[in-house]
């Protein structure tokens, strides 16, 4: 895995990596490896995932086929420090 330094701004370069390492599951892997799992547990907790993978999925479909309504959209305030529009966007552009 690589994340490139831009401008010496090392900071946003380790929030890039944690990000990276958060999606590729090496966080929840580390944890799951402190301690032991009996190969039983391990098939239980698997079979819990896919259910709720497939869940997931068939709920997504259902929305997109509009058979449910899909959930309301929250909206987000700015955080502090980035003055409101952020990077020179327009004022909640796109945003419903």
């Amino acid at each position: 895995m690589q994340v490139l330094v831009r401008d010496n701004n090392v900071e946003q370069a380790l929030r890039v990596l944690k990000k990276k390492l958060q999606r590729e599951g090496v966080f929840r892997e580390m944890k799951a490896r402190r301690s032991f799992e009996k190969p039983s547990e391990r098939r239980a907790r698997e079979k819990a995932e896919a259910v709720s993978r497939s869940r997931k999925a068939a709920r997504k479909l259902a929305q997109r086929e509009g058979l449910i309504a899909a959930p309301k959209k929250k909206l987000r305030e700015p955080r502090p420090g980035q003055g409101g529009a952020g990077q020179g966007a327009a004022p909640s552009a796109g945003r419903a």
